[in-house]
């Protein structure tokens, strides 16, 4: 992936962003989620650099060797949000388009709820609005079997074991056939990293449904694929009764849930599409 590798400091953390496009573009900030990393958008950015826009994809807390916090608290999404906000002080980037997939969507999407003078517009990808979720995991059995995976990643010890023995097979299954093998590599080699994957899934240690996410009012549009295993189409149309402002709902058809490495040109278009409407 082309660009430049920034460390960026945020208190006693230092998070590895890769920047890319022109130094004066309007920045757009990714967020990837979980099992992958900045790398996940490597397909994605050079169309958004194409169109003169400025991009900053990070390695999240967790991911970033250098902010990894041990404490499951500090992945609570309250914290996240504001760290995310913090980061884009610290990189000079008063206010962003964001974009933001699998549990980046999940940040993305507090962001704009909790920090709406910093977010120009939203493109929550895969993962819609905590609050659609929630409501459909606990309405929609067909949403509770498909989210019966998290059961296992709150067993401390236990999740870390599964996923990383027989050389990482189970956690390498989860990318299924959408993901680039070399791409699967790094991924795997980043989380097999001492305390890296323990960090990973204290991001779902730490879900709370106590803090519910404000409706968001910033445009938005919503990307969801009717292949995606992890989020089924109840949770994806309720969606719309959490965004009070300008909001586009995008169905992508035959893709899984890894949209940006699986549909990057259609998640191009329509980040490109949201960018220009505001």
């Amino acid at each position: 992936m082309a660009g430049e590798l920034l460390r960026v400091d945020v208190g006693d953390l230092t998070f590895d962003v890769r920047a890319d496009g022109p130094e004066d573009g309007r920045p757009v900030v990714l967020l990837h989620g979980f099992p992958e990393t900045s790398a996940s958008w490597a397909a994605v950015t050079p169309r958004l650099t194409e169109a003169g826009l400025r991009t900053y994809a990070v390695d999240q807390l967790g991911y970033s060797p250098g902010a990894r916090p041990l404490d499951v608290d500090s992945y609570a999404l309250t914290n996240l949000a504001q760290v995310t906000a913090d980061l884009m002080t610290a990189m000079d980037v008063p206010v962003s388009d964001v974009v933001g997939h699998d549990w980046g969507a999940n940040v993305a999407w507090a962001l704009a709820a909790w920090h709406e003078d910093r977010v120009r517009s939203l493109t929550a990808v895969s993962v819609p609005h905590p609050g659609a979720f929630t409501a459909a995991f606990r309405s929609d059995p067909e949403q509770k079997e498909r989210s019966a995976y998290i059961r296992l990643f709150w067993q401390e010890g236990k999740a870390e074991e599964v996923l990383l023995a027989d050389g990482a097979r189970r956690l390498r299954r989860m990318y299924g056939d959408a993901v680039d093998p070399e791409a699967v590599e790094e991924y795997v080699a980043v989380l097999s990293a001492p305390g890296a994957l323990t960090a990973a899934l204290n991001w779902y240690r730490a879900m709370s449904s106590a803090t519910p996410v404000d409706d968001v009012t910033v445009p938005t549009t919503y990307v969801w694929s009717d292949g995606d295993v992890a989020i089924g189409r109840i949770a994806a149309e309720g969606c719309a009764e959490h965004v009070a402002g300008d909001y586009r709902f995008v169905e992508l058809t035959g893709v899984s849930h890894w949209i940006p490495e699986q549909a990057p040109d259609q998640l191009a278009t329509a980040i490109l599409d949201r960018i220009a409407s505001t």
